[in-house]
Parts: structure tokens; C-alpha cells; sequence
């Protein structure tokens, strides 16, 4: 447990430098949405095409893997969506908390911590559920959230939205194209190649720097913007449903598979237990703002499972060692 402690210490010890960063006005909250446009569209992208052109394409093509990934995602929404909903937190705060349950911090915590805590051949099924969520879940959860609007086409039109939003994404297609250079076993010229590696060599520890500046910068708006207590009820199931539900459903519906003949690889589908056990996806509150969600509400459920998963991440690595 030690020496897992030891290599999850600094990731999350980053995260802790955003936060006080931010929080103590070292970093201005203007110049977060700088950094997270750095690591979105030049750094996350690059680390991420260089996994993919170094993993072999039928790791990236898994039927099997996306089919038990997505099986529980559309799980952990539906539970998530019918717990959720009443009276105060009708569809849009309830999808947007079903999505906080089921998007993991993939690429901006989860690939480079997989990799460093067990090689490079944990980054395919890593970036495969990053296909999934980024593709699936948070297209189904945005179409969700417009369930409110009186216009019986909002739930077709945010799905629309949503879909425009992911093809304008540089995360999939830097997937895509990594995926294709496995396939084709080509890359890029020498110096390009460089490049490449030198932002995916920043992706990494700005990424999780601005993972804790977001975090504050979402505590500060909410708290701004809140006028009366939220109750533990509205947060704290949707938290351990993230950090505990989520990844006993992948490893339940993963074994069940295995068990009954799917072509399930035992080290894909430990991969995905630990993807489902990170903490929730900064950018969730970024997404609940944009569509006038309960932002104090998802900030919230990111800091406490950002918080809690340094200790029931390392334990669950811990657990399926």
C-alpha cells in the first residue's frame, strides 16, 4: 500500500497546488480558462495521440471492453437520474449529476496515472472509456438536462448541441488519429515528433495543477452565487455512488462477462474498475454552468471525491493488485 502511496502522493499533491494557487489568489481566476485551454487543446491532445500511435490498434477496437464500460455508465445514470430527481432537483440538476457520477477524471488525472502506476499498456483501455464518456455519456446526460424545457424538441436539440461540442473536442480525434498512426505504423517527421512529446511531457502536471484551480474557481462561484445551505442528501449519495458504486458495477458487470465467455481481458477490465474508481471530471462544472445547472452542487461532488479518491483510489489499486 506503500509504494502505491508513494506514486499517487505527487498527482494528487498537484491538484492540492492548483487549489491553494487559486484559492489564495497566486493564480488569478482569469487566468485559469488560459490554462485550461492549454491543456484541452494542445497538451491533453498530444499526450494522448502518443498513447494511442504506441498502443496496438486492437486494444483501441475492444467490442467487448466498450460494451461492459458503457453497459454500467448508462447504469450509473439511470440510477443516478431516478434517485435524484423530486421536487427541488428536477432534470437538468439531476442529469448533470448523474454525469458528475459516471465521467470519471480520465484525461486529466486518470491516463497518466494508470500509466505510472502500471506501464504503458494501461493507457488503452484508459482512453477507451475516455471515448465512451466523451462520445456517450455526456451527449445522453446533456440531452437529459433539457427534459425541463416546456419545447418538446430541447431534449433533441441539446443532443445536437452536445454532439457539436464533441466533434469540436481535440481529445477524440487526437484518439482517432493516434489510433490510425497504430494502425498504418507511421508517425510524424522527426521534429514534429518532438513537438509532440514535449507538450505531452507538460500535459500531465498542468493538467493536474489545473484540475485544483478549477475546483477553486468553481467553490468560489458557487459559494458566490449560493443563498441558503445545500443539504448533505443533494451531494453525498452521488459521491459514493462516483467513488463506490461506479467501480463495483464495472468490476460486477466485467466478472459476469468473463464468466459467461466475453472476450474480456482481466488486466482491460481492472484497468476500468480503477478508471471508474478516479474522482469526478473537472470540466463537469465548467458544462453544468454553460447550461445553468447547480454549480455550487457539482463543485461540490468534484472536491469531495477529488479529496476522498486519494485514499479510495489507492485502495482500490491496492485491492486488485
Amino acid at each position: 500500500m506503500l509504494d502505491i502511496l508513494l506514486v499517487t502522493f505527487p498527482f494528487f499533491a498537484l491538484v492540492l497546488c492548483g487549489y491553494v494557487a487559486a484559492r489564495r489568489r497566486m493564480l488569478p481566476l482569469d487566468a485559469i480558462s488560459g490554462l485550461n485551454s492549454f491543456v484541452l487543446y494542445f497538451a491533453l491532445p498530444c499526450m494522448l495521440f502518443l498513447f494511442g500511435s504506441r498502443t496496438p490498434i486492437a486494444q483501441l477496437l475492444d467490442a467487448s471492453a466498450v460494451g461492459v464500460y458503457l453497459l454500467c455508465a448508462l447504469v450509473l445514470v439511470a440510477l443516478v437520474v431516478r434517485a435524484s430527481l423530486g421536487p427541488r432537483i428536477r432534470w437538468n440538476d439531476s442529469a448533470f449529476g448523474a454525469l458528475v457520477a459516471a465521467f470519471p477524471n480520465t484525461g486529466f488525472m486518470g491516463v497518466p496515472l494508470l500509466v505510472a502506476l502500471l506501464g504503458a499498456r494501461a493507457a488503452g483501455p484508459a482512453i477507451l472509456t475516455m471515448l465512451v464518456d466523451l462520445v456517450v455519456t455526456s451527449s445522453l446526460c446533456i440531452a437529459l438536462s433539457r427534459l425541463d424545457s416546456a419545447d418538446e424538441h430541447g431534449a433533441a436539440e441539446a443532443a445536437r448541441k452536445a454532439l457539436k461540442g464533441m466533434a469540436l473536442n481535440p481529445m477524440p480525434w487526437a484518439i482517432v488519429m493516434g489510433g490510425v498512426a497504430s494502425a498504418l505504423q507511421v508517425q510524424p517527421v522527426k521534429p514534429v515528433m518532438q513537438t509532440i512529446a514535449l507538450l505531452a511531457d507538460a500535459a500531465s502536471p498542468v493538467a493536474l495543477f489545473t484540475i485544483g484551480a478549477v475546483l477553486a474557481r468553481s467553490q468560489y462561484l458557487a459559494a458566490r452565487e449560493q443563498h441558503e445551505p445545500l443539504p448533505l442528501r443533494d451531494y453525498v449519495p452521488v459521491v459514493l455512488a462516483k467513488l463506490l458504486l461506479h467501480p463495483l458495477l464495472v468490476f460486477a458487470a466485467g466478472s459476469a462477462a468473463i464468466a459467461l465467455g466475453v472476450p474480456l481481458d482481466r488486466f482491460v477490465l481492472k484497468i476500468m474498475v480503477l478508471v471508474a474508481a478516479l474522482p469526478s471530471a473537472s470540466n463537469v462544472a465548467v458544462l453544468s454552468e454553460r447550461f445553468g445547472a447547480d454549480t455550487g452542487r457539482i463543485a461540490r461532488i468534484i472536491m469531495l471525491t477529488t479529496a476522498a479518491a486519494f485514499g479510495s483510489f489507492s485502495a482500490a489499486v491496492a485491492l486488485l493488485s
